[in-house]
This record gives structure tokens, C-alpha cells and sequence, in this order.
């Protein structure tokens, strides 16, 4: 098993290791309550769970749970985007104060992405809130969404724009769990690993070119959370560099919202960091090779390099990115592989750039 320590403002653990699923309850037991009798003090734990992850995984965390003595109960919310509403997060709310969750008490989420966003909304601010476990069940919620304290809901306006800082108390990623995951979203997940060889590391972006995800899957998980858990301590509330893990987000989150978020997020930040890169190229801010090296090991996992939507409608939607402010916003723009700079441009400048990028 390996752990990475998160030193934010509330500091935590990442365990990466197979078999962890089952060793929940003992992990949290002795993060919450280290040499505590539950059945003197008890604790409730609130599973938040979706439609598909929930019947896989539910009972086994469950027992896992009320074996250290925990007190379990469970909601399951309909698998998706779609769900990451204020609607669901309503009900999740209604249901924490119908089972009379307490500040003593704590939120397990047990899913992906979509699944620890909403659990760790709910958990930052029920009660002003409490803590939670992260469970990740998926590739892309075990090297990027899990870590960093990030929960949000999205409005009708945009992706994510809803939301607090909410640290977890601790992460278990258990790469057993991944066998079980379709092919399509384990491949969305491979997007936001090729992210962070684009980012900040040339040899793992040359290592994922020569080695498929799955063969190293333990080491992509180590190496994606430990390069995330620096630029975090570095810069907790995005105020600075961490603004760089939005890598391909601006213009991916734009295309999720114009396919009704019927494209997923993977795939859409795929998409995001080619055209990206190739507008970078464009503009003379990207060295020319890096650009056929990124689309190859794009197309290596069957990912998008672009996408069908007009210049027109990414820009109108790129206008609600979070990352807007006096009429600004802040691209993520390549330099090469492994480094990358933030820099601000003008509302106006989109379309130019969609177009430098290959949209039409």
C-alpha cells in the first residue's frame, strides 16, 4: 500500500492499494476516532452512492463499516451528470437531516466523480460541515476529482458553478475496482492522466505513450495524486497554479454544456487539450512538435481530438467558466509537453482562438 500525504489547511491521507475496499471501516475508524470504542461513542456513517456504483459496491463497504462498528445508511441518486444538480443536492440534504446525520457523524462517498462532488458538497455544508471519506471508483475520480477538496453542483448556466472547498478526511483507492469499470469510462479517465503528463511531466507523458494505463495502472494513480497533491499544498483555494489543472477544462466544459453534458467530462477534455494545444501551436506559444506527439497518444486511447460544435456556440459557453472575471479568461495554454502557462485573455479573443484550434 502507498500513502501520500495531503498537508493542506486540514491535512489528510491518499491510500493507494488493492484490497482497501475492504478495509474501510478500519481506515476510517482510525482517522476519526483512533483507539475509540464505537459501541460507546457512536458513529453514524451516511453512504452516498449512484445507481450504478451503489449495487456493486454498497453491501461490501457496508459490512466493511459496521464491522469497526460503524453505523451504517445508505442513498443512492440516479448515475450522471444530469444529477449533479441542486435538485439532487436538495434531496441528499433532506435525507442527512431525515436519518439525523450529526457533526459527529460522517459522509462516505462511494462512486466517481459526479458521486464525491455531491457527497462532498452535501458534507461542507450540512451542519457547516462534516467530514467525509472519499471512495473512489473510478479512474478518473482516483488521479484527479478525489483530491484537493474541490466539490461543486452544476446550474443550467454551467458546469461546476456551485460549490466549496471541502478537504476529506481521507481517500482509499482501491485499483480492484477499476476491473469492474466499462471500458468507455475507464477511458475518460485516461483523459485527465494524459492532463498531467501535458502539465508538468515529460518522461510519465513519454511512459503512458509506451505503457498502456491498465499494465501501470497503480503507478498512474501514485504519480497523478502525488504531482496534484503539490500543486494543492502550493496553492489550496485556485488561486494561482493550481489553475493549471484546468488543463483542457475551459473549452472542455464548453462542449460538455452544448451536448447537454451528453458528452463525458474525459472525452470532452480530451478534445479541450487538442484544440488547445493546436491553437497554442497557431499563435507561435507552442513548440510545432509537441502537437502531433498529443494527438497520437490521444488517438493511442481512443480519445477526441476535436469536436463537431462551431465556434460560435463554444464561445457563448465558455463565457460561464468559473475561471471568467473582468472580462477575462484565464486558458491554460501548452508550451511543450510537460509545461504549460495561465494566461489571461480577453472574452472577445475566444472565437480567435476556437479557430487557431481547429473549430469551425
Amino acid at each position: 500500500m502507498k500513502t501520500i500525504h495531503v498537508g493542506t489547511g486540514v491535512p489528510y491521507d491518499v491510500l493507494i492499494g488493492r484490497g482497501l475496499m475492504d478495509e474501510a471501516g478500519t481506515q476510517l475508524r482510525n482517522v476519526l476516532r483512533p483507539g475509540t470504542d464505537l459501541a460507546e461513542k457512536p458513529c453514524l456513517a451516511a453512504i452516498i452512492s449512484d445507481t450504478h456504483v451503489g449495487p456493486l459496491y454498497g453491501a461490501r463497504i457496508k459490512a466493511s463499516l459496521e464491522a469497526a462498528g460503524f453505523s451504517c445508511v445508505s442513498y443512492e441518486f440516479k448515475a450522471g451528470e444530469a444529477s449533479k444538480n441542486l435538485t439532487t443536492y436538495t434531496d441528499l440534504l433532506h435525507f442527512l437531516a431525515q436519518a439525523h446525520v450529526t457533526r459527529s457523524d460522517v459522509i462516505v462517498a462511494l462512486g466517481g466523480g459526479v458521486c464525491g462532488d455531491m457527497a462532498g458538497f452535501a458534507a461542507a455544508t450540512y451542519l457547516r460541515g462534516i467530514p467525509f471519506l472519499q471512495i473512489p471508483t473510478s479512474l478518473l475520480a482516483m488521479v484527479d476529482s478525489s483530491v484537493g477538496g474541490k466539490t461543486a453542483v452544476d446550474l443550467p448556466e454551467g458546469k461546476n458553478l456551485v460549490g466549496a472547498f471541502h478537504q476529506p478526511c481521507l481517500v482509499l483507492c482501491d485499483p480492484d475496482v477499476l476491473d469492474t469499470l466499462p471500458e468507455a469510462v475507464f477511458r475518460d479517465g485516461s483523459a485527465e492522466v494524459i492532463k498531467y503528463g501535458m502539465l508538468g511531466n515529460e518522461a510519465f507523458f513519454e511512459d503512458l505513450a509506451r505503457t498502456p494505463i491498465r499494465d501501470q495502472v497503480e503507478h498512474v494513480i501514485e504519480t497523478c495524486v502525488a504531482m496534484k497533491r503539490d500543486v494543492v499544498e502550493a496553492d489550496e483555494f485556485d488561486f494561482g497554479e493550481r489553475r493549471k489543472l484546468n488543463l483542457g477544462h475551459s473549452f472542455g466544459h464548453a462542449i460538455e454544456k452544448c451536448s447537454a453534458y451528453g458528452i463525458s467530462h474525459g472525452l470532452a477534455v480530451a478534445a479541450g487539450m487538442a484544440i488547445m494545444t493546436r491553437a497554442a501551436v497557431t499563435k507561435g506559444i507552442c513548440r510545432p512538435e509537441a502537437l502531433p506527439k498529443l494527438l497520437s497518444v490521444l488517438e493511442q486511447y481512443q480519445l477526441p481530438c476535436g469536436t463537431d460544435f462551431s465556434v460560435s456556440e463554444l464561445a457563448a459557453a465558455a463565457l460561464s467558466d468559473k475561471k471568467m472575471g473582468s472580462g477575462k479568461i484565464s486558458l491554460i495554454v501548452p508550451e511543450t509537453i510537460g509545461r504549460c502557462r495561465i494566461l489571461p485573455v480577453p472574452a472577445g479573443e475566444l472565437g480567435s482562438w476556437l479557430c487557431a484550434g481547429g473549430v469551425k
